[in-house]
This record gives C-alpha cells, sequence and structure tokens, in this order.
C-alpha cells in the first residue's frame, strides 16, 4: 500500500517539476473551403526535451495558434525517447536515419564544434541536450519528415555499456583500445 501512495507522489512531483523545454519548429496555416467561404486552422509541429538525453516530438492542430502549440506540446511529452550521449555532450557514434523520402547522416564532434545542423534538426538537438554535433539533411526538407528522421536515427544509437550488456561483456573489451594502451601490452 505505501508503495502505490510513493509511486502518486513521484507521479505528482514529475507533473508539477517543468524539468521539459520546448522549442516551435513549424506552424502551418491550412484552410478548408466551405459553402459559406473558407475556414482556417492552424497546425503545430513541437519538439520537446529535457536536454539531458530524452526527446520527443508533437504535431497539433486547432483553431487557434496557441492552442495548435499545446496540443503539440503535450503530444511530445507523451512520445519521449531516451538516447544515450557521451559525456552528455555528442553521439556515442555515426548515424544514418530514414523516413519517407527524408534521409539524415548525423556524427560525431570534438568538443567545441557546436550544432552543425539546420532548422528542424537543430532543434532536435537543442532540447536532447547535444553540444557538438555535425549532422546533414538529405532528401526531403519536410520539417515532419526531417525531425522523424533524425529521431529513427537517434533511436538506432548505442552507448558502448549496452551494447556489453548486450554481448555479455565488459565495456572495455568493446571500446577501441588506444595507442598507450597497445604501446604497453
Amino acid at each position: 500500500m505505501a508503495e502505490r501512495e510513493n509511486r502518486r507522489d513521484h507521479r505528482r512531483e514529475r507533473e508539477e517539476t517543468p524539468e521539459f523545454a520546448d522549442r516551435l519548429v513549424a506552424i502551418n496555416r491550412v484552410s478548408k473551403t466551405v459553402k459559406g467561404g473558407k475556414r482556417f486552422g492552424f497546425a503545430a509541429l513541437v519538439v520537446v526535451g529535457d536536454q539531458r538525453g530524452r526527446v520527443g516530438f508533437g504535431k497539433g492542430k486547432a483553431k487557434e495558434v496557441p492552442e495548435a502549440i499545446r496540443k503539440a506540446t503535450e503530444q511530445a511529452k507523451r512520445s519521449l525517447v531516451r538516447v544515450p550521449l557521451r559525456d552528455g555532450r555528442t553521439l556515442h557514434h555515426d548515424i544514418e536515419g530514414r523516413h519517407g523520402a527524408g534521409k539524415v547522416v548525423m556524427r560525431t564532434a570534438v568538443a567545441g564544434t557546436g550544432i552543425i545542423a539546420g532548422g528542424p534538426m537543430r532543434a532536435v538537438f537543442e532540447m536532447l541536450g547535444v553540444q557538438d554535433v555535425v549532422a546533414k539533411s538529405i532528401g526531403s526538407q519536410n520539417p515532419y519528415n526531417m525531425i522523424r528522421a533524425t529521431l529513427d536515427g537517434l533511436k538506432k544509437e548505442a552507448s558502448p555499456r549496452h551494447v556489453a550488456q548486450r554481448r555479455s561483456k565488459k565495456v572495455a573489451d568493446i571500446l577501441p583500445k588506444t595507442d598507450a594502451e597497445s604501446a604497453e601490452a
């Protein structure tokens, strides 16, 4: 019984703390032609993240812009994915992501490089908490497809700890040996 109350309290704390940052990526005005004229609505695309390895995106549609943004933000918070980061600043390895006609290439970068990525991809990396990455979008320039392709690639990201655990090995056996270590051996 006490465990259930603790879980409930933890959930309440999590809802109260605004730990997520959000970034509006695109807003689109759409119209529907009806007998009396045109009805306008808005579609919003939002990326949400905690800037410590979790990110998600959502889209919302409504008659007013703020309502569309609110809906998109709520959907983004429900679709968060965790991405392992090296030193909390870059990716562990190079990745490719695809969605539809969109293809993105993401590469690790040394400290001080910054986020070299365009538009929607930059928003994803900023909300994720990546500080150094080089990325290129190939194909579709549609922001929805670019974000989906970026998240597809980020889901493929595997940390050395995860790979070692999967293979039942030690992390030191997985990582490549440096020149100093190979000279000692």
